[in-house]
């Protein structure tokens, strides 16, 4: 699709990743409206952008997607204010580090509200003025971890697994329609997302240096990836590599070494 004069919904801009899709859509974008919880971060990247590019039209909403209410309510907003969306970027996301037993099942819901049921939600809302239109696409941020099993982040690993399925069944459904869907699946990306998923008094681990990606380059190659309309993306040559060996891997070895990672949480 287009991005030139495009209108676009960004979830989870506040920070990371979310903020590099802002910040790199203003400089083709119509409009765009920006999704967190917090207003304050979202006041602050309207201000920003708007510096950059008087003319750009910013909308802000302070959202919880955890929220079911919320979610109905930003809908009904965009359709009050007549807003209709090109390009939808999921881009929000929670996780939880540790044992599945003693995780917070408060917790565990909103990984499921905020990685499942929101994307899914705002797609089905969006999709049908955008076939209407024979123009639009939806960007999934997914995750590498949704390939594999992980031991310790299971629930996060299997709604991302949930969002690329999806993106690609999507996908396959709106061929021909105009409207692009693609899946970016990044590796590790230093952003507030893993001292979030960590649990109080745990210590993040950044692992190997090379195989992170920065932030702003994530967010360029998801928009690329609907701009060209390429199914999926895994940024980074490292993950790339390291994607493509997990995937041929026989499913017995991935369960021994999931076991084996599961001895260390």
């Amino acid at each position: 699709m287009k991005l030139e004069g495009c209108t676009a919904l960004v979830t989870g801009a506040s920070a990371g990743i979310g903020r590099e899709f802002a910040r790199q859509l203003a400089g083709s974008a119509r409009t765009i409206v920006l999704i967190a919880r917090r207003l304050e971060r979202l006041e602050e990247l309207r201000d920003e952008l708007k510096r950059r590019r008087p003319n750009l039209n910013v909308h802000i909403r302070a959202v919880d997607l955890a929220e079911r209410s919320q979610l109905h309510e930003l809908v009904k907003w965009l359709e009050w204010e007549k807003i209709v969306i090109d390009l939808l970027v999921n881009n929000a996301g929670l996780g939880d580090l540790g044992s599945f037993a003693t995780s917070d099942p408060e917790r565990i819901e909103k990984i499921i509200l905020v990685n499942i049921f929101a994307p899914t939600f705002l797609a089905r809302s969006l999709v049908p003025v955008m076939i209407a239109k024979k123009n639009g696409g939806i960007l999934n941020v997914s995750s590498s971890a949704g390939f594999l099993p992980i031991a310790g982040f299971s629930v996060y690993a299997a709604s991302k697994a949930y969002l690329t399925s999806f993106s690609e069944g999507l996908r396959a459904e709106l061929r021909g329609t105009g409207v692009s869907v693609s899946a970016l699946c990044p590796g590790p990306v230093d952003t507030e997302f893993t001292e979030v998923a960590y649990r109080p008094g745990d210590h993040p681990a950044t692992g190997p240096s090379f195989v992170h990606v920065a932030a702003e380059d994530v967010a360029r190659a998801g928009l690329a990836a609907i701009k060209h309309d390429r199914a999926l993306v895994i940024p980074g040559l490292a993950m790339k590599v390291a994607m493509f060996l997990a995937r041929i891997t026989p499913l017995a070895i991935l369960r021994l070494a999931s076991r084996f990672s599961a001895k260390r949480v």
